[in-house]
């Protein structure tokens, strides 16, 4: 994806640190109230005033996280930024700022970081953050990007993991399991490439797939849909990992245990279709697959009938005491013991 095709290509030397700060950060807008002074000094200054601050971090590595071949560079920065806002959506938060990052080989020519930071700069206006700051240096293999994101919250409406209790329904957003396959499309398309360059890849009937991959968005929407449902959910966390890590998550700081019902899990119709296609378990696919960036979060049993019917959320399954353990119950009715086989960055 590297290959331009303008044959113009500026080396970032030639303007030298902070002229490439300067030139990338330009068309950065500051939006939010609680910014007082963003980029262009030591450190950026905020005012939540009366509010409470959330914050969580991410760190993108090339080879590890994101593949070049087929991930645009524009897609990427969008991307990066949808990753931690889901964090701060997570928490029943609003985003509000961002911080940018990024370590870059020399083989990537000015070109190209415009593209990453386009990408960045759709999302922050889509998702009304402002960027204030960051940092950028060199780097001998690929490219890094770290993105810090900021939220702010009343007190009383920030959702932890540590909230949920035997009886509360576990409700999921969207569908899930569409990112992972997504992923599986692209890497087989690449593979065949690579075998024949002159083989083009047709896509039509992975288009949902391949956009949930690339291209995925953050719920930020969930917090004022229950907020207009009158409904609090006693804890939650957001499905970067897969939903089986998720929900190991949300039991161990609960101290709870849970049952899912297969039968209830939201797939989508291509997803079940691309499925059978690549001879894989769509329930498999749906638990363990991550990079959703839906939201996993549990409800009081009271408060089901504010939520049933709504067509972004879908109850599958509930908690229960500790000591009954974490099953799925499959369509046959029996019971499998929960496992996390979700993503683990640290695996080998």
């Amino acid at each position: 994806m590297l290959e331009e095709k303008s044959p113009q290509r500026t080396s970032i030397a030639q303007l030298g640190e902070f002229g490439l700060i300067d030139h990338l950060t330009k068309h950065f807008e500051i939006n939010q109230s609680s910014t007082l002074k963003g980029i262009g000094d030591d450190a950026a200054v905020l005012d939540f005033k009366d509010k409470k601050t959330v914050v969580s971090t991410d760190l993108l590595i090339e080879g590890v996280h994101f593949d070049l071949a087929y991930m645009p560079l524009k897609h990427l920065g969008y991307k990066a930024v949808v990753a931690n806002v889901s964090d701060i959506c997570a928490m029943n938060a609003t985003p509000t700022q961002i911080t940018v990052s990024i370590a870059v080989s020399n083989r990537f020519p000015l070109e190209a970081l415009e593209e990453l930071f386009a990408g960045i700069t759709l999302a922050s206006k889509h998702y009304n953050v402002d960027v204030i700051g960051g940092d950028t240096t060199s780097s001998q293999k690929g490219l890094i990007i770290s993105i810090t994101a900021l939220g702010e919250a009343n007190a009383e409406d920030i959702v932890y993991r540590s909230g949920a209790a035997a009886n509360d329904l576990l409700v999921v957003t969207g569908d899930i399991g569409a990112a992972y396959m997504g992923l599986q499309v692209l890497e087989r398309e690449k593979q065949v490439f690579q075998v024949n360059p002159n083989n083009q890849p047709d896509l039509d009937n992975y288009t949902y797939l391949i956009e949930r991959q690339l291209k995925p968005e953050a719920r930020k929407d969930i917090k004022e849909l229950l907020e207009k449902l009158e409904v609090k959910p006693t804890s939650m966390i957001d499905i970067s990992d897969g939903l089986s890590s998720e929900v190991m998550h949300l039991c161990k700081q609960s101290k709870v245990g849970c049952t899912i019902y297969e039968e209830k899990l939201p797939l989508d119709p291509q997803l079940i279709a691309v499925c059978e296609e690549f001879n894989i378990d769509s329930t498999t696919v749906a638990i363990n697959g991550g990079e959703d960036y839906e939201l996993l979060f549990t409800i009081a049993l009271e408060d089901y009938d504010k939520i049933k019917g709504n067509p972004n959320l879908t109850v599958i399954g509930h908690m229960v005491k500790e000591s009954e353990g974490k099953h799925l119950v499959t369509r046959a009715n029996q019971k499998i013991e929960l496992k996390a086989r979700g993503w683990n960055a640290l695996a080998e």
